[in-house]
């Protein structure tokens, strides 16, 4: 079940690593890429970090909404992770084409991904865009499977499948893996 999670605890969407997947609208035209290069950057409000480079097909999309959608796939979707990646929203409807299922976000126009554990719905701050292919967005909305991320904190559960991942290269992943716990100093 999707809940809303507090801006101010959005930033815990991210701190782990997680590939991401970017949705993005403009002009009835929608696309969905992977994107491994996006990070917390600041609590109030909460902001983010985005690399998209020049020449991808959701960078136009993006510059011309001036907002996109962030997600964090499940496992279970890994194959399609790969494929949005390898091919361009140019050339097909990637959501069609790789049996992606997605809903109405709450605040932007881009669709918004199942299978996913956690989403953020980001609209650009411009800035150092065209010089850095560096995106810094404000998070205007967030919210998280509750049966995976309860009391502030990340609970992956026992299934596998329910993992985030993390991007090696070559289609080649880590899922998050064993939760433990250090002492902290007092």
């Amino acid at each position: 079940m999707r809940i809303n999670l507090p801006l101010e605890k959005c930033w815990k969407m991210l701190n782990h690593g997680p590939v991401t997947l970017i949705t993005s609208a403009h002009d009835h035209k929608t696309n969905v890429m992977a994107a491994s290069w996006a990070t917390p950057l600041d609590y109030d409000p909460p902001k983010l970090l985005l690399v998209l480079d020049a020449n991808a097909y959701t960078r136009r999309l993006v510059d011309a909404s001036g907002e996109f959608g962030v997600q964090i796939p499940k496992r279970r979707i890994a194959e399609q992770t790969v494929a949005v990646g390898q091919s361009s929203g140019r050339d097909c409807d990637k959501f069609s084409r790789f049996g992606l299922k997605s809903f109405a976000a709450q605040k932007i126009a881009a669709p918004i991904l199942e299978e996913c554990v956690a989403w953020l719905e980001c609209r650009v701050i411009p800035d150092a865009t065209q010089r850095y292919d560096l995106f810094i967005a404000e998070v205007i909305a967030s919210y998280v499977d509750s049966k995976l991320f309860h009391d502030n904190q990340w609970d992956f559960g026992t299934d596998p499948l329910d993992r985030t991942m993390h991007y090696i290269s070559n289609g080649e992943f880590f899922a998050t893996g064993e939760r433990f716990a250090v002492p902290t100093l007092e």
